[in-house]
């Protein structure tokens, strides 16, 4: 039995298939390239159950990621994820408590791990040795973290206004990182600007192959843990959309090999309303969205003006039956705080985002209250501003005068 049944890159757009074996960007159209496999051998060869009985991790499904040697993997501890129930959050009356996948358990605290420790273990065995990224945070922290166990060397380029932790974990993990006057788009220039005068790989979203094939774990490991019973609706945090393009991918192939039966699940875009361009794109009709000017929100991991893979996105949302929504930074802060008092659960901006698409859509009518509904959580909500605290107390003369105490029980 092979350790990958994968067998050859194809064009997203043009189909054209490109060597597997061998370090690739972006296709002659410049369009991303998507890994293929030989799912009917693996039909053949390989068992559902005998997946779902490894260790639950992202590397349990090595038949359906590129790598062909074990050998080659570069792993933090990729853990699967766990579905959690907002079962004291705000919800509709009759309505079904949404799971929350919490992807701030993986290493680095972010769901970027997945894609990146693919991508990085397929560059490394593809002779690359530096590797550059745009990144509003998250993802540049993975890269530089799985750089540093592979020993490859990482250079990274961030809006401004990436959170101070970003920063500073990835200058720790040993990657060269700037600070950049413009947006993410205008990291994306610079790293394409210095590919040839500074020998670097570009990881930046869909300019590789490999990063949507560790992202499409999450729709593998969510067909496993619901026992190949998936949810009906899926609201997903989108900026360059690998996630949502990766999982979509992940339960066609399920569906081929016959471990999964449709009707798959309803995909949900989430956007802010200070940066929709996959939004607006999806309310006009369009096949693809133009880019967002003066983009702004808390929610900087989606804050991407243009997609490389917009017309993959909107593909996926329109041939799942699902939709497209943004919602405003009053109410992804106000949902953050929600889940935390209620639930316990730290949302990243962009995870509370899709809580509160949820409400906006079940108010909406467009979810059923029978609906069962996931929200991805995409990064540790501890890596984000938080209240500040204020109040003190004097251990000579404790609990004075003014000082008001919640009664028991209350």
């Amino acid at each position: 039995m092979r350790y990958s049944y994968a067998t050859h890159l194809e064009c997203s757009v043009g189909h054209d298939r490109y060597d597997i074996r061998k370090l690739q960007g972006l296709s002659a159209a410049g369009k991303p390239l998507l890994a293929g496999y030989d799912l009917e051998a693996l039909r053949r060869e390989v068992r559902r159950e005998e997946i779902a009985r490894r260790p639950p991790n992202l590397w349990r499904w090595h038949e359906l990621l590129p790598l062909e040697d074990p050998a080659w993997i570069v792993s933090l501890g990729e853990v699967e994820t766990p579905l959690i129930a907002l079962s004291h959050s705000p919800r509709p009356a009759g309505f079904r408590p949404p799971m929350v996948k919490d992807e701030s358990r993986l290493p680095t605290g972010s769901f970027k791990a997945r894609g990146l420790a693919v991508a990085v273990s397929m560059a490394k065995a593809r002779g690359a040795r530096r590797l550059a990224i745009p990144t509003n945070g998250n993802a540049g922290a993975a890269m530089a973290a799985y750089a540093a166990r592979a020993g490859l060397e990482a250079f990274c380029f961030c809006p401004d206004d990436t959170p101070e932790i970003n920063l500073s974990e990835i200058a720790l993990q040993g990657a060269a990182v700037w600070r950049v006057n413009g947006l993410i788009n205008d990291c994306a220039r610079l790293v394409e600007s210095g590919k040839a005068k500074f020998g670097w790989f570009d990881l930046s979203t869909l300019k590789e192959p490999y990063r949507i094939e560790g992202k499409k774990t999450m729709g593998l490991e969510l067909a496993a843990q619901t026992d190949w019973q998936l949810p009906d609706v899926v609201f997903y945090p989108t900026g360059g959309g690998t996630g949502l393009i990766g999982m979509w991918k992940a339960w066609a192939e399920l569906t081929a090999l016959g471990w999964i039966s449709p009707p798959l699940p309803r995909l949900v875009a989430v956007q802010a309303t200070g940066c929709a361009p996959i939004v607006r794109a999806f309310d006009s009709g369009a096949s693809a969205a133009t880019a967002w000017e003066n983009a702004h929100t808390i929610a900087a991991g989606i804050r991407v003006p243009a997609a490389l893979g917009d017309f993959l996105i909107l593909a996926a949302l329109r041939e799942s039956g699902g939709f497209a929504l943004a919602v405003s930074d009053s109410a992804i802060e106000a949902a953050r705080q929600q889940v935390g008092l209620r639930d316990g659960l730290l949302l990243s901006p962009e995870g509370a985002a899709t809580y509160a698409a949820y409400l906006e859509a079940a108010a909406g009518g467009r979810l059923r209250a029978s609906d069962r509904v996931v929200l991805f959580n995409c990064a540790s909500g501890l890596k984000y501003p938080m209240p500040a605290v204020t109040a003190r107390m004097d251990v000579r003369a404790p609990f004075a005068a003014g000082i008001s105490l919640p009664s028991p029980g209350s």
